[in-house]
């Protein structure tokens, strides 16, 4: 297939590529400035300028290609979820308009963060609208597309998605405690987050192009539940920093995420898709990786 892939200079969309490189496929790459283009050329990537505003040129891109991956998310102001989530249904309505009637496949992202709290979210459960109303209704939306003749599938990745190049939330929290002189965690710090190894789940982005069927959820998951305790517990000692206690007002806007109680299984998508988590976990990843490596 020729697939249009939407962040694909980005930390994710920079492993899919390979994936799809190995199997075959010719990829068509979304830039939106000079160096990301230069990035994909490098890559033997054909590119494809324009934004995830841009719909016109999400809609060409789309139009031109045998299948989509949108794993691009504006992370222009973390501040303002509301307004990414809001320009990621438009660029999902873009993509799903340019398919209709193709039944080409379309792979969106999602996120497994936002299931009902403390309860360990599957591949089937629709995620809790008091928690999770914002990026789920971006997946509502991809999946009213599959009524439409588009092959639509989510792919939900956890908070955190790990590896070298990481620059989310598990960076943050470490610049954190570098500048505060603490690595924190909130409350008893038994709450949990769910990971997945950055190779792990590129390759399971190309499971679901190829093989998904229309409606098809998705998890990427390694860890199934990490304590936060234990993951400022890792930052802590590579530090020489206190691990301890913190209010969740300590981490700013991330304190709302990192206090989140959010485990979540990959037991089905394993079942459905033959896919299992091969590299190593995010602890693992923490000791051994290059997390610790910046100055």
């Amino acid at each position: 297939m020729r697939v249009f892939l939407t962040g694909a200079s980005g930390f994710i969309g920079s492993a899919i590529v390979p994936e799809l490189v190995r199997a075959g496929h010719r990829v068509l790459g979304l830039a939106r400035s000079d160096a990301s283009a230069e990035k994909l050329a490098a890559a033997g990537v054909d590119v494809h300028r324009g934004t995830l505003t841009d719909l016109d040129s999400l809609r060409r891109g789309a139009a031109a290609c045998d299948g989509v991956i949108h794993c691009a998310f504006s992370h222009d102001d973390f501040n303002d979820y509301a307004r990414n989530c809001e320009k990621d249904r438009g660029a999902i309505e873009a993509l799903g308009s340019a398919l209709a009637g193709s039944e080409r496949p379309l792979v969106i992202t999602a996120a497994t963060a936002r299931f009902t709290p403390g309860r360990v979210g599957t591949e089937d459960e629709t995620p809790d609208a008091s928690t999770g109303g914002l990026r789920a209704a971006s997946e509502q939306l991809a999946f009213s597309f599959a009524s439409r003749g588009v092959r639509v599938s989510s792919l939900r990745l956890p908070p955190s998605v790990h590896g070298d190049g990481d620059y989310g939330f598990v960076p943050m929290l470490i610049d954190i405690a570098r500048k505060t002189g603490r690595s924190g965690y909130i409350g008893d710090g038994a709450n949990r987050w769910p990971a997945v190894h950055l190779l792990d789940a590129a390759r399971l982005f190309l499971l679901a192009l190829e093989k998904a069927p229309a409606g098809a959820r998705l998890h990427a998951v390694g860890d199934e539940g990490i304590p936060t305790r234990d993951i400022a517990g890792v930052i802590g000692r590579k530090l020489g920093l206190p691990v301890e206690p913190v209010p969740k007002e300590h981490f700013g806007w991330l304190g709302g995420f990192f206090a989140l109680d959010t485990p979540a299984t990959s037991a089905l998508t394993q079942a459905r898709f033959g896919w299992k988590p091969e590299q190593p976990g995010l602890l693992a990843d923490m000791e051994h990786g290059t997390y610790f490596a910046r100055a």
